[in-house]
């Protein structure tokens, strides 16, 4: 039987004398957690795409409604460009560390947290900014809407970034390797499910209105 490999807290620098192996992929009930988890927040945001249409064809023809003009696309698809490349690094930094890199993995972490950094604040720091001088949550049925759906988002990549950030430390105190990545592979599937639901958002929130 292939021996067991140990971490010592010398090499973790963690409490305790062994850290235990973990299993991956459909045997880990980690695993399965993070897909129950992608599951119900699909769900949660079919809901809010689903409600966005209903309201938007029960309001009227017109829409956004009067007064609101139609979403620019340059800065949205430049957000997507963005958002959509940090999954990249992540799927470096997940492939990696499954044949043991550590380095791939760490830079592969930093490189897609600074990318996701990045979106936030474009959303956050740029969009909204521009778009509550024009119109806000309380104005109408639209801007309910739009908040609500791109606030949802952020908050699902805020999210992200923290859970990068406390994979991204235990990276650096070397708890991860070919054997023990379980928590890498949640965060990596987590993120790229972040990543696939902007492309709704983009379609629902920024080119719908066009069409």
């Amino acid at each position: 039987m292939q021996a067991r490999k140990e971490l010592t807290v010398a090499e973790t620098g963690l409490p305790g004398e062994v850290l235990p192996e973990h299993s991956e992929g459909p045997r880990a009930f980690g695993w399965w957690g993070m897909v129950w988890l992608i599951a119900t927040e699909a769900t949660l945001f079919s809901l809010l795409f689903g409600s966005y249409f209903y309201l938007r064809f029960r309001y009227g023809p017109i829409w956004p409604p009067e007064g609101i003009s139609k979403p620019d696309l340059v800065l949205p698809l430049v957000m997507t460009a963005i958002l959509w490349s940090s999954s990249i690094p992540v799927h470096i930094a997940d492939a990696g560390i499954r044949k043991g890199d550590q380095g791939r993995l760490r830079w592969g972490l930093a490189a897609g947290s600074m990318l996701g950094a990045v979106f936030l604040f474009m959303t956050v720091g740029v969009e909204w900014p521009e778009k509550l001088r024009e119109f806000t949550p309380a104005t109408n049925v639209y801007g309910s809407l739009f908040f609500t759906i791109t606030g949802f988002h952020a908050a699902h990549v805020l999210v992200g970034l923290l859970v990068s950030l406390w994979t991204q430390v235990w990276a650096w105190r070397g708890a991860f390797d070919e054997r023990r990545h379980l928590s890498v592979q949640n965060f990596a599937m987590y993120w790229h499910f972040v990543d696939t639901v902007w492309a709704f958002v983009l379609a629902t929130i920024y080119l719908s209105p066009h069409l």
